[in-house]
């Protein structure tokens, strides 16, 4: 059965079963087991073996990645390592030499690819108070990122996902139509169809020269930072792929765009990023478009992944907000 088809729960039932049985794959202490910490795009386990041993197990979601893809983020989050952009998670090598081992579950009729990571120590920092400062480091860590993108020479036949209007609006959406959400009234959906209209053709004048549109995160929020007395550890690069570098800014106030606190993390983020790396005013004055990019991808998110905890508790009022701040970002440029 494919598991777009299958219930939630059944299908992690088959996914706990996948990761005992592979932990095998990879030279694990005796006695290791897995434990689910995390259910989104992948579902994400915690190893754990008697005298201390940790690592983090990713299994994916099926046809999401390639292989040659997953190859591609793990070459960027070493690299990053290993020019001291930022500090990265390592990953285990399998048995058969490969980092990336694919393992199927009887139930389920596609194959999944795993990546068994390094355990990394640390804390995300506190989202319920002040976070400028959370947020000028992001700023830094992502300038840091961008400039390393520029001059790093990428690998042969590199592939990663597109975060581009045509990824979040196009017919082929890599997270659905934001149309099929929940609460998309008619009278919210005519509102959001010219809020489309208009980051489409907001994106089309700024363009897409390299120094504005390259590889990115695509997922650096507070939650992928840990920190411990070694420093800051960026994690989580399943999402990286090509995108504008200002949607950095936007992914890090994903479902929060709202909050009063916005315009105080966004100057925080453009005061660490201008530290390490230029932005002009025009660049600044269109951050407004990603942030409303991405809440469009949210909401098509939300719609089509409802069956997780985490899509069916956002879900009520996201729709309404998302028209309101499209509503609202619309004024403001005079669209």
């Amino acid at each position: 059965m494919s598991a777009s088809d299958m219930p939630l729960k059944e299908l992690l039932r088959h996914l706990d079963r996948l990761a005992q049985d592979s932990l095998s794959l990879w030279d694990v202490p005796e006695g290791a087991s897995a434990r689910l910490i995390n259910v989104s795009e992948n579902a994400t386990y915690l190893v754990e073996a008697p005298g201390g041993y940790k690592s983090v197990l990713r299994i994916h979601r099926e046809n999401y990645h390639s292989h040659r893809a997953i190859e591609c983020e793990l070459a960027w989050l070493e690299a990053l390592d290993r020019e001291g952009v930022v500090t990265t998670p390592g990953y285990y090598t399998g048995r058969n030499g490969d980092p990336i081992q694919t393992g199927r579950a009887e139930a389920l009729a596609d194959p999944r690819y795993m990546v068994l990571f390094h355990f990394v120590e640390g804390q995300e920092p506190d989202d319920s108070g002040d976070m400028t400062e959370g947020f000028e480091e992001l700023g830094t860590i992502a300038a840091r990122c961008h400039d390393h993108v520029l001059r790093w020479q990428k690998p042969n036949g590199f592939e990663r996902l597109t975060w581009d209007a045509a990824a979040v609006f196009g017919p082929n959406s890599t997270w659905g139509d934001w149309r099929d959400a929940p609460e998309v009234t008619p009278e919210l959906a005519a509102v959001l169809e010219k809020v489309e209209q208009t980051i489409c053709d907001r994106l089309q004048s700024f363009g897409k020269a390299p120094d504005r549109f390259n590889l990115i995160h695509a997922d650096m929020r507070l939650a992928n930072l840990l920190v411990d007395a070694n420093g800051t550890r960026l994690i989580d690069f399943d999402d990286c792929g090509w995108g504008w570098f200002l949607y950095d800014f936007a992914a890090a106030i994903s479902f929060i765009e709202d909050d009063p606190r916005i315009p105080a993390l966004r100057e925080a983020w453009v005061r660490g990023y201008r530290s390490v790396r230029d932005m002009s005013a025009e660049e600044e004055a269109e951050i407004d478009t990603f942030i409303m990019l991405r809440r469009m991808a949210l909401l098509a998110w939300i719609g089509s992944h409802i069956e997780a905890p985490e899509p069916q508790e956002l879900a009520p009022g996201f729709a309404a907000t998302t028209a309101r701040l499209g509503q609202a970002y619309m004024d403001k440029i005079g669209a």
